[in-house]
């Protein structure tokens, strides 16, 4: 399930190489929410994980931004104690004011246009043999 956060950056670490075939960059955003007369602030920690490390740097810092991350929520057991943990894991970042990437109702894909969608595609269909 994906989620969307607003919020400025705060701080970005650098890559972490955790092994030969993982790497991650956290960060965290500031948000803010107004809630009668009082103003609530979270920081909120995000992860980037493999080749999304690349998606945020140090420039990134004091910009506000639009987060799309998923939880990811884990089980870890070790000499019979079971701890949990949860990762926000961050696979797209824009900057506030930027069209997202991808507006398409079909994510990164667009489909091709149709004749409906334009009339001038209609010849170019008319001779196929279905």
């Amino acid at each position: 399930m994906a989620y969307d956060i607003t919020g400025k950056v705060i701080e970005v670490n650098p890559v972490q190489q955790v092994s030969d075939k993982f790497r991650k960059r956290e960060f965290v955003i500031e948000v803010t929410e107004q809630s009668g007369q009082r103003e609530f602030v979270d920081y909120v920690k995000f992860q980037c994980i493999q080749d999304k490390c690349d998606l945020i740097d140090e420039s990134y810092i004091g910009s506000e931004v639009r987060v799309s991350f998923n939880i990811k929520g884990n089980k870890w057991e070790r000499e019979g104690k079971v701890n949990y943990f949860t990762n926000l894991d961050a696979w797209r970042i824009e900057r506030a004011g930027e069209q997202a990437e991808s507006s398409a109702p079909f994510g990164d894909y667009a489909p091709p246009p149709s004749p409906d969608d334009d009339p001038g595609l209609k010849g170019d269909f008319e001779d196929l043999p279905f």
